[in-house]
């Protein structure tokens, strides 16, 4: 009697906490803003992005004038002994202080710079595309965590009504029990199934707990009476379509369609390594005697040209290291392409299955409720034994069950499909947020400005921000 009171307090705790923040509903549109908002992936993968962002400047550099000084203070002492001092030891200490400037300018290096240039901004176009597959990891798992915690929800709900009907059968059996129609056995049937309600509840109640705990990691909010989104989001008419999409649009694929490009490109860079490089160099010195009034001073301009003879076989090796990983990430593409189609085929065919299974299951409940209450009804009347009452329950209660879980499947499967196209983004299911652009920041370094400039330092300041964020 302790233990049924107990599992009865613990399905009216639950029953109260359950209600309670229907008044604060999300719907899976604040799910997802939240999942954008508070997403660690996606502020680490934003920041990978800048750093790849800042290759550009680098590469940009290599055209621009290199200008470096130089200062030296140096003190000398000097003891000396000769014949012309008749060997006397002579003692002479002198300090100098010398300032210099040198000026190094690429003039031309058959366009082994420039194609460095394009190899960094094909590296930035790739790693934002890497973005937006963390952007859809981050969304997908939010979907999930939502409609698990709806599944949860409606199992603890199917169980703790499924706790209430057994609890009525086994008073109306101990009833029947003390008047002769049933016996001992049917209430022993009915108090085992009894416990292994209360068991399903306990593991009911764990699942909603493990869901929440999930939904507040792939969120950063709690999870509070969550409302199921009113249609499924538009799907493609059909598998082949689904697929299309998926090789076309699907961030994964335009991500390795932009690493054989860099790859293509470090071969050209491979070649051009072998060509030689012309420079102006310029250097300006000043040197002062701080002892007396003695300085020297001279400007040295040149031209030079450099290139390799020689390298013991380095540049042979790299060139055709450059040709495997060209090749490598060519037939990467085509790895990428078949697998993103095969999982968007698969997709759409999970939805199909789930679609199919929630119809199949809403036939399911209805022709079980309707044997139940037959069941019921003719127990009532003594052609039934309470063992057929108890068993008809079960029936429905899977069947419930069952739905519950094709229903969720059906929304799960539609989104995954979405994440399958490469279109669970924020901006395709215009979301409340503010998008992320990834080009705002290219569009202010990408012309190498330096650090004592305003837009230098402008940049330091987002930056330092960012780092307190």
């Amino acid at each position: 009697m302790i233990a049924r009171n107990l599992g009865l307090a613990t399905v009216m705790t639950l029953g109260l906490a359950l209600s309670a923040p229907l008044a604060r509903a999300q719907t899976l549109a604040d799910t997802l803003v939240a999942a954008y908002n508070n997403s660690g992936l996606l502020e680490q993968n934003r920041a990978l992005l800048r750093a790849a962002d800042e290759s550009v400047p680098q590469a940009v550099s290599a055209l621009r004038p290199i200008l470096n000084w130089s200062a030296n203070v140096s003190h000398s002492w000097t003891r000396a002994s000769s014949a012309s001092s008749g060997f006397t030891a002579t003692t002479s200490r002198s300090t100098a202080l010398s300032l210099g400037l040198s000026l190094q300018l690429l003039i031309y290096d058959f366009g082994a710079s420039k194609v460095r240039i394009d190899v960094a901004k094909e590296s930035v176009l790739g790693t934002r595309h890497n973005l937006i597959a963390a952007e859809q990891q981050v969304l997908l798992r939010a979907v999930q965590s939502f409609f698990e915690v709806r599944r949860a929800t409606e199992t603890l709900t199917l169980r703790q009504n499924n706790l209430r009907l057994i609890t009525q059968e086994l008073r109306a059996a101990r009833d029947r029990f003390e008047v002769g129609e049933v016996t001992r056995t049917d209430v022993s049937l009915a108090e085992a199934r009894l416990a292994a309600a209360r068991s399903g509840l306990a593991a009911a109640e764990g699942a909603l707990n493990r869901a929440k705990l999930e939904y507040r990691a792939a969120t950063g909010v709690v999870a509070k009476g969550l409302t199921s989104p009113r249609s499924l989001p538009g799907l493609p008419a059909t598998v082949d379509a689904a697929m299309m999409a998926a090789a076309r649009q699907h961030p994964d694929v335009l991500a390795a369609q932009q690493n054989v490009t860099v790859a293509e490109l470090n071969v050209t860079l491979a070649d051009l390594a072998l060509r030689p490089t012309v420079n102006l160099n310029a250097t300006y010195g000043l040197t002062e005697n701080l002892n007396n009034k003695g300085y020297s001073s001279g400007l040295t301009v040149g031209i030079g040209a450099s290139g390799p003879i020689y390298a013991g076989g380095r540049l042979s090796s790299l060139q055709r290291q450059t040709f495997a990983q060209r090749d490598a990430a060519r037939s990467n593409l085509h790895v990428v392409v078949d697998n993103v189609q095969r999982n968007a085929g698969n997709a759409y065919s999970d939805v199909l299955v789930a679609r199919a299974s929630r119809l199949a299951g809403e036939q399911q409940v209805r022709a079980s409720e309707i044997a139940f209450r037959g069941v019921r009804e003719e127990s009532t009347l003594g052609s039934r034994t309470t063992l057929d009452v108890l068993n008809a329950e079960q029936e429905l209660l899977q069947a419930r069950a069952d739905l519950i879980s094709a229903q969720i499947d059906e929304y799960i499967g539609a989104y995954a499909l979405l994440a399958a196209q490469g279109r669970l983004t924020a901006a395709h299911l215009r979301l409340g947020v503010q998008i992320f652009d990834p080009t705002a920041y290219y569009n202010m370094v990408k012309d190498a400005p330096a650090g004592l400039s305003e837009r230098g330092k402008r940049l330091d300041r987002v930056l330092r921000k960012i780092g307190k964020d």
